[in-house]
């Protein structure tokens, strides 16, 4: 059953990432976009890695792409202010995508197909009860020294910003 639910969401994320791509709207694309990284999430929860898709949702869902929604709306796009795409970045583009399809093709032979041994499998290691356990104890002060890092960091940003009264 996770098996069909993993290639469900897996063939939602491909469908939604090839319309990003191929999209003429740059806000259908946005859009698309958004929904490829909330599928994206759907397959980390599906690995029982709840901790990676909660921050997939939040930092690049929720975040990035609310900022980049933000940025198509600020510059207004029309298809009067597109020009004329530029036959030699059309050709640099296939060229690049031709080099990258060889590049992956390389790296896929050398991929061994072994089969897996899943008895020995330890089903707990992506759950944030034990990420938490592990960050406050073992991890305790390099977690800290983080905190107060990024404090210090809000301060000096305030400091910089603020206008002399």
């Amino acid at each position: 059953m996770e098996q069909i639910i993993f290639f469900i969401i897996s063939a939602f994320a491909l469908a939604s990432a090839a319309y990003f791509v191929f999209s003429k709207n740059p806000l259908y694309s946005i859009l698309s976009l958004i929904i490829t990284m909330f599928s994206i999430a759907g397959l980390y929860i599906v690995l029982n890695a709840q901790f990676l898709g909660v921050v997939q949702i939040i930092v690049y869902a929720g975040a990035i792409m609310v900022l980049f929604l933000y940025i198509l709306m600020m510059l207004n796009l029309n298809k009067e202010d597109e020009g004329k795409k530029n036959v030699y970045l059309k050709f640099a583009g296939v060229i690049s995508g031709g080099l990258l399809f060889i590049g992956i093709l390389g790296a896929l032979k050398g991929i061994h197909t072994e089969a897996v041994d899943t008895t020995n499998i330890d089903y707990s290691v992506g759950l944030t009860k034990n990420l938490g356990r592990l960050l406050f104890n073992e991890y305790v002060l390099p977690f800290e020294l983080a905190s107060i890092l990024i404090i210090a960091g809000i301060v000096g940003a305030v400091l910089i910003g603020k206008k002399d009264l």
